[in-house]
């Protein structure tokens, strides 16, 4: 009996493990709803991408990848995770796709540096969550330039976002140390 304790506690780490990666994965979906059309691009202004690096910063490089990859596999399987609702196969081949591809990345980034200790003060955090953006926005960028052409590409893929996205990097920057504190606990 007394040997059953430790496999115990065991299964309820993993499954703890576990539910995280899929409450990641949901509060990943339930950002990209949040989505404001942009005129002259296909692709709407969503949280999506700040709720990638959080995940990325507060759940670690391999568990926020981990997220990520399970939200492309919802919205593989059909669930309407993205942003407007889609989901299905067509979604990973529509115009933001290469945002969604770079999203494992980018999470695997981020994590990577709040395990060094940089999502621990705001001024880091910030730097974290910017070095991971530009991973999503070269994925972003790199799709629509195959099917628009390199210029199109910068005009609708990256220039519209980037004020917005330096605001909510900023929010989120600010709101890390909480919130690794809160998961830590």
């Amino acid at each position: 009996m007394i040997n059953t304790i430790p496999a115990v506690l065991e299964h309820r780490k993993v499954a703890t493990q576990i539910l995280l990666v899929i409450g990641a994965s949901i509060f990943i979906a339930l950002a990209a709803q949040i989505a404001v059309p942009i005129p002259l691009t296909p692709v709407p202004l969503t949280l999506s991408p700040l709720a990638v690096l959080i995940v990325g910063i507060v759940l670690g490089s391999r568990r926020g990848s981990a997220a990520a990859v399970l939200y492309l596999l919802e919205g593989l399987s059909g669930l309407p995770v993205g942003a407007q609702g889609h989901g299905g196969p067509l979604w990973l081949i529509g115009p933001t796709a290469g945002y969604l591809y770079a999203y494992p990345f980018a999470a695997f980034i981020a994590g990577w540096f709040s395990e060094r200790g940089w999502g621990g003060t705001i001024p880091r955090a910030f730097i974290a969550m910017l070095v991971a953006l530009s991973v999503i926005y070269a994925g972003g960028w790199s799709w629509l330039a195959i099917l628009s052409g390199p210029r199109a590409a910068l005009s609708m893929a990256i220039i519209p976002f980037v004020i917005a996205d330096l605001v909510k990097i900023a929010i989120g920057a600010a709101m890390l140390p909480y919130a690794q504190r809160a998961i830590r606990a």
